[in-house]
């Protein structure tokens, strides 16, 4: 809005910048008046600007020497030139530096706020687009993968390293895990980041159609082959293809597949010629692929051209210490989805539960399970008992020394744990639960804001 932007107004004959200042000024913007170019600098270096208004000529410091401390200041800071009618050539090679556009003397004052407005307009778009770009990176490259665990740091160092290689990847890891998320970070960390990312599910598809779903197929090539289709690999050429849950693929398909990573060519089906294709593959498995190698039901020339690099997905129950910044990350998305549930948070002692859950169903169950708690929840916070309500297998009552039992693990850690599991006994009475570790209160409340990473809201 027009009350937002400030202008600097750059001219060394002060009548005509105040001729300039009054018309700004009642269209609603900020105007600093500058009576020359090396005054203007320094209230570049002083001040953030939306938009600079400049005279070409000037004695010592001209608009040339202002239009270049402006876009070393903010390449993106439009200026505006104005200019006597002799001197277009100068605006000309002004506008070749970066300018945004210029004005030649005499010009109307209503000109002036027409390209104010327009550059003003330009900014915010960029800034936009900008933003979106940020948002995205953040859904789709590492900023997607949520958690500080070791096991995490690990996968991140290994996506970082590995994004800018040609090479294809296999990420094996559990259902749910994050599988796809791994393989977006590794796209949108790469060279290939501005180019399609296109991901297929193996087992979504019926296997007669598969083979249609990725080389494409001619019109007429089999019944119902109605119109022409490009086929995934086509649709991904110079970007990525992601096959999610490569082991279920039939052993016919994995043939052709070893080709078109041979060739780098496919050929549609029904169709007479093959097509180049320049496509990076990332696959991904639940599935123990060495076995099934061994097994005869997946090709091992296929499987070594795949695993040329493979990344590990840790489970959940390898990583509880990134449950409470889960959880809280999905009570927000939850929310968004769901703006008139009245959750905001999860009680410290359900989050604690959280993390002892055995989560056979990783990230995904979690994340459905925070679901589930934000639409049907009742107040502003979720306890243990409303956490139970929801669960149908509640964390299991294991004590803390026989869930570490064949571990080493961190004292300060164990007795985390076994505060929360008394508080749990306790049915969430924190009270009795300090009278019989004969504590505080207020020990309890500290080690579980401590060790939960959740604040209490």
């Amino acid at each position: 809005m027009p009350s937002s932007a400030r202008i600097l107004v750059v001219d060394d004959h002060e009548e005509m910048g105040q001729m300039l200042k009054e018309p700004l000024t009642d269209a609603g913007y900020r105007v600093d008046l500058s009576t020359g170019g090396a005054d203007a600098i320094a209230q570049l270096r002083a001040r953030v600007y939306d938009v600079v208004l400049c005279d070409l000529r000037m004695e010592e410091v001209d608009g040339l020497d202002v239009l270049a401390a402006a876009r070393r200041h903010d390449p993106e800071l439009p200026v505006l030139l104005m200019t006597a009618f002799g001197a277009v050539e100068s605006a000309v090679e002004a506008m070749k530096r970066g300018a945004w556009h210029y004005l030649t003397k005499p010009f109307r004052l209503d000109e002036v706020l027409l390209h104010v407005g327009r550059a003003l307009e330009a900014r915010r778009l960029r800034a936009e687009h900008r933003d979106l770009k940020r948002q995205v990176a953040q859904r789709s490259g590492l900023g997607a993968l949520l958690g500080h665990s070791v096991p995490m740091r690990t996968l991140y160092e290994l996506i970082d390293r590995v994004a800018s290689s040609e090479a294809p990847v296999l990420i094996r890891g559990e259902s749910g895990s994050g599988k796809e998320l791994v393989a977006r970070a590794l796209h949108s960390e790469g060279p290939r980041s501005q180019a399609p990312f296109v991901a297929v599910n193996c087992t979504a598809l019926p296997h007669a159609l598969l083979e249609s779903e990725l080389f494409g197929h001619i019109k007429g090539a089999f019944s119902g082959a109605t119109t022409t289709r490009r086929g995934l690999f086509v649709e991904a050429d110079g970007g990525t293809l992601f096959l999610d849950e490569i082991g279920d693929m039939p052993p016919e398909l994995q043939a052709k597949l070893l080709r078109v990573l041979q060739d780098g060519e496919v050929r549609a089906v029904g169709a007479d010629g093959s097509r180049r294709v320049d496509v990076r593959i990332l696959a991904a498995t639940h599935q123990d692929l060495d076995a099934r190698v061994k097994e005869g039901r997946f090709r091992a020339d296929l499987f070594y051209r795949l695993n040329v690099v493979s990344l590990r997905v840790p489970p959940l129950r390898e990583r509880t210490e990134d449950i409470p910044k889960l959880a809280e990350h999905f009570v927000t998305q939850a929310r968004a989805r769901n703006p008139r549930s009245p959750v905001t948070t999860l009680a410290p002692e359900a989050v604690a539960t959280l993390g002892r859950m055995p989560w056979p169903g990783n990230v995904r169950e979690l994340e459905n399970l925070v679901e589930r708690l934000v639409v049907l929840g009742a107040q502003p916070t979720v306890d243990l008992a409303q956490l139970k309500l929801h669960t149908t297998d509640a964390a299991p009552e294991v004590h803390p020394l026989a869930a570490a039992h064949g571990q080493v693990v961190p004292l300060r850690q164990l007795e985390g744990e076994y505060i929360a599991w008394v508080v749990a006994r306790c049915g969430g009475n924190k009270t009795r639960a300090a009278e019989l570790l004969g504590i505080d209160v207020s020990t309890i409340h500290r080690r579980e804001r401590t060790d939960s990473g959740v604040s209490q809201r």
